[in-house]
């Protein structure tokens, strides 16, 4: 979740993806990074808006930057689930978590299918992180030709306003970027989507993985700052945002 600080594109296969940005986290740490995932909306809080805001049920349903593939099977009711992953790092670990999904390699402006062929497209901390110094309305519009008609691209973004990852994200160095701004709000609101604020939490089962996990996320001062005025925690609230996003 915290912003990579360079741009990158590889040549894989003859494709050159030049939105690929490796992550900061998962890229650097999966098996960290698992226990992060672990961690997400143990409520289901978040789950459970996701399919409100576009059913997957008997639909297919396109996850895109899926990274290691950890959500992949809890689309279990979907007719057909798709990875799509640019990181060829993450790809195996990916095609190894479900027998059921199909993983290909791809990105967001580079999305290897073909015209109206998605119902449901979910993307979760990748690429749609729109803000003063990154447009990503080109991975958008990739989006709007694989999607059928009436389909949904739903992204989970944070909440940079509410909650306590929000105040560490707005004690960080990137705080112009992802923290203290509603840039992204106002950006999706301006193509159209609609926007719906979900307050769930990071639940860890020992303190130890609580501290991990911040310190692949966050700076080591601001994590110092956090985990002492916080002793002991296994939480913190955690605030999403979904940008709904549907095409005519």
């Amino acid at each position: 979740m915290c912003p990579a600080t360079e741009r990158s594109s590889r040549i894989v296969r003859g494709v050159e993806f030049h939105d690929f940005i490796p992550s900061g986290n998962q890229a650097v740490n999966p098996a960290l990074y698992e226990i992060e995932n672990a961690a997400i909306d143990r409520e289901g809080l978040l789950w459970s808006a996701l399919y409100r805001a576009a059913p997957w049920r008997a639909r297919v349903l396109l996850d895109l930057g899926c990274g290691s593939g950890f959500w992949l099977p809890r689309y279990r009711e979907a007719a057909q689930v798709i990875g799509i992953e640019p990181d060829p790092h993450l790809l195996d670990l990916a095609r190894d978590r479900t027998g059921t999904a199909r993983v290909l390699h791809g990105s967001a402006e580079h999305i290897p299918l073909g015209d109206a062929s998605v119902d449901v497209v979910h993307a979760r901390f990748a690429y749609f992180f729109p803000h003063r110094e990154f447009d990503p309305s080109p991975g958008l519009e990739e989006v709007r030709r694989v999607l059928t008609p009436g389909g949904r691209l739903v992204v989970v973004d944070n909440d940079t306003e509410v909650g306590e990852f929000a105040d560490l994200l707005k004690a960080s160095p990137w705080a112009a970027t992802q923290g203290q701004d509603t840039y992204a709000r106002d950006w999706w609101r301006l193509k159209g989507a609609t926007t719906t604020a979900v307050m769930s939490s990071w639940r860890f089962d020992s303190p130890t993985d609580l501290e991990a996990v911040l310190r692949l996320e966050f700076p080591g001062d601001v994590v110092d700052t956090w985990l002492t005025a916080h002793p002991g925690r296994l939480h913190l609230s955690y605030g999403y945002l979904l940008h709904v996003w549907e095409r005519d």
